[in-house]
């Protein structure tokens, strides 16, 4: 099955390190972060789970929760836990899903619907593309993914400042720039008219050419 920006993230039941939970239900109203891994005790992954378990509580001042995703059992997670404590001096206190039998993998497009089995005999290799992002809004939408190859580290602070956009756009009628950051100037949505504008913006705007509008950020 084929994801695209804005499609419905697919709900499911699973097992996690925080016992069972549906997918959907543990959203509720906040944003949600899935992130998934193809295997336990790798070494990338490794350096990713602790430092999103050192940055877990700028996500949760922004409303967002954190859930982690691994090719294996439970069991397995909370073992390698200990040692993400012990190299990257923190341990993850989200929830990790158990994916032994590639549901939620399959589910969400990282591996082929067609794949037979489970987790034993397949290798972080055979699971390469179990390396995405998906940023999932309170309407349960899917309004990012992103999928890193396996020797490259993801930078979960251009996470969190593309979850400051989607939440500043949400709520203005403004697109952010490239390289934004907050705080910076944003531009005004090309589907405000001037006279809309004068309205929303009365600071006012320059604009370079008519559909470059651009103005400070809405507090």
């Amino acid at each position: 099955m084929s994801l695209r920006i804005n499609d419905i993230a697919p709900d499911f039941t699973a097992q996690t390190t925080q016992g069972p939970l549906r997918f959907h239900e543990w959203i509720g109203d906040d944003w949600a972060i899935l992130f998934s891994h193809p295997k336990d005790f790798t070494p990338v992954c490794t350096t990713e789970l602790g430092y999103m378990a050192r940055i877990e509580p700028e996500f949760t001042r922004r409303g967002a929760k954190l859930i982690g995703l691994s090719v294996d059992r439970v069991d397995d997670h909370e073992r390698w836990a200990t040692d993400i404590e012990e190299t990257q001096g923190h341990r993850p206190r989200y929830p990790m899903i158990g994916d032994s039998d590639l549901a939620v993998a399959k589910l969400y497009n990282m591996l082929p619907a067609d794949v037979d089995g489970t987790s034993d005999g397949r290798t972080a290799a055979t699971n390469a593309t179990v390396r995405s992002v998906f940023v999932i809004g309170p309407d349960k939408r899917i309004k990012l993914m992103l999928t890193y190859p396996m020797t490259t580290g993801r930078n979960f602070d251009e996470i969190l400042r593309v979850l400051d956009s989607m939440q500043l756009t949400a709520k203005h009628k403004v697109a952010t720039p490239v390289n934004w950051q907050p705080g910076d100037d944003v531009i005004i949505a090309g589907s405000v008219s001037d006279d809309d504008a004068r309205k929303l913006f009365p600071d006012g705007w320059k604009a370079p050419r008519p559909y470059l509008r651009i103005t400070r950020q809405p507090r």
